[in-house]
């Protein structure tokens, strides 16, 4: 088989959660220990830090990721989902695995995933696990993919642990309540290990607190020991970082213009902190700015056009959507329009409440089956109340053709409410 015949393998053997959602989700960690066995137990042979959260884990793992290459560590990033390519989820510094090791891996264990039938996302993570003892990186950057306690990542033993925030998503699985939530999230910190939490909430800081007292971890807050002022937001985000009261870094540049990298930043500099690899200052600001170059990231308030400006976000739950449609507001445009579609399990009566009702709405599905049918989202749209002018169209294609032919120089275009509506128009 060649790379896209191994793909299409892949994709049709293997239950993907992120096309098809609950019925690819595995409560378990089973087959994921059978198929480190059968690889000799790759997670053992590297050095890791694990990320897990609600929102944020994404920005966090790419930035901590080019902070270390820019130390010179030989750093391996796995994340999830892709947006155009599989081999996004695996790279080492910066640069994706190569189509011969995916091709090869399959052939080589082909038995052995007929066996087991994995999950698409186990698979995933044991490939990539193989591939960073196979480059014999320094340390992986591990991004959950969804929970923690029962995530196939966990399965390291990393040297940190971070978890960004916690907000309502995938509930159906992860629990109703932010506690609840928590918990599962709370099932990445290992005994002996420093966690970093990255953001203080009252239904979820005794979980964390007394996991990492039951487990002897060390725990940090970063937002209880760094803050940002003076924010600037324009090409890029640029900062003053405060450590204890006092000014820790001036001016400090981001190449990403989404307001939430204020809290993103944070948990990264509670983090370098913690790992203790001597990054000094000079390192830290060198591998946020080259952030595109060491471990490209895509998608979060991603500029596409200038004019009319047109931006793309895959915020998709409520706490995500929240900074997303609070940044939207704050732009000076005659019109805005946004490019809308969603997942069938999302919760939209959280979403509804967050949403400019002055916009003018393309609905649309995402070419998975997962998606929600524009004509259903129109209905809850419908039941909602409050919006005047949305319309349905076949494709996100079509949905922002539509918009940008009807969009002036003054117009703004958004697109989001999915990961995969936003890997459609990048």
């Amino acid at each position: 088989m060649d790379y896209k015949q191994t793909l299409d393998y892949l994709f049709a053997r293997l239950p993907m959660f992120q096309r098809i959602g609950q019925s690819a989700y595995k409560a378990d960690l089973n087959n994921t220990i059978r198929l480190m066995e059968a690889l000799d137990n790759p997670q053992h042979s590297f050095k890791s830090i694990h990320i897990g959260g609600t929102n944020g884990k994404g920005s966090t793992s790419h930035l901590l990721a080019s902070i270390l290459t820019e130390k010179g560590y030989k750093t391996g990033l796995h994340t999830s989902p892709h947006l155009k390519d599989f081999r996004e989820r695996i790279r080492v510094n910066g640069v994706m695995c190569d189509e011969g090791f995916v091709v090869d891996f399959v052939s080589s264990y082909r038995d052995v995933i007929e066996e087991i039938e994995p999950s698409f996302f186990e698979l995933s993570v044991a490939m990539a696990f193989k591939y960073f003892e196979r480059e014999r990186v320094d340390i992986a950057v591990v991004e959950v993919g969804m929970g923690g306690r029962l995530d196939s990542t966990n399965m390291l033993s990393p040297m940190l642990s971070i978890i960004t925030n916690i907000s309502y998503d995938h509930t159906q699985f992860l629990g109703g309540t932010l506690a609840e939530i928590a918990v599962e999230k709370a099932g990445i910190i290992k005994p002996d290990t420093d966690v970093v939490i990255g953001q203080t909430q009252d239904e979820t800081t005794a979980v964390f607190v007394n996991k990492a007292k039951h487990t002897d971890s060390r725990i940090v807050f970063a937002d209880r020991k760094y803050e940002v002022r003076n924010v600037r937001n324009g090409e890029r985000l640029v900062v003053d970082v405060y450590r204890n009261k006092e000014l820790a870094y001036k001016d400090l540049e981001i190449p990403l213009c989404g307001d939430y990298q204020q809290r993103n930043i944070v948990t990264v500099v509670a983090a370098v902190e913690q790992l203790n690899c001597d990054i000094d200052e000079d390192t830290l600001r060198a591998g946020i700015m080259n952030l595109q170059t060491n471990a490209p990231l895509f998608g979060r308030w991603q500029k596409l056009a200038d004019k009319p400006l047109t931006i793309c976000d895959t915020g998709h739950n409520e706490d995500g959507l929240r900074y997303v449609c609070s940044q939207l507001k704050k732009l000076s445009c005659r019109r805005l329009h946004i490019v809308f579609g969603v997942v069938n399990d999302k919760d939209l009566t959280r979403v509804f409440p967050l949403l400019p009702t002055e916009a003018t709405y393309y609905l649309c599905k995402a070419d998975i089956p997962r998606g929600l049918e524009a004509e259903k989202l129109a209905d809850k749209f419908d039941e909602a109340g409050g919006f005047s002018d949305y319309d349905v169209y076949p494709s996100v294609k079509d949905a922002l053709n539509a918009a940008q032919a009807r969009a002036t120089d003054d117009d703004v275009i958004f697109v989001g409410g999915s990961t995969f509506t936003v890997a459609e128009v990048i």
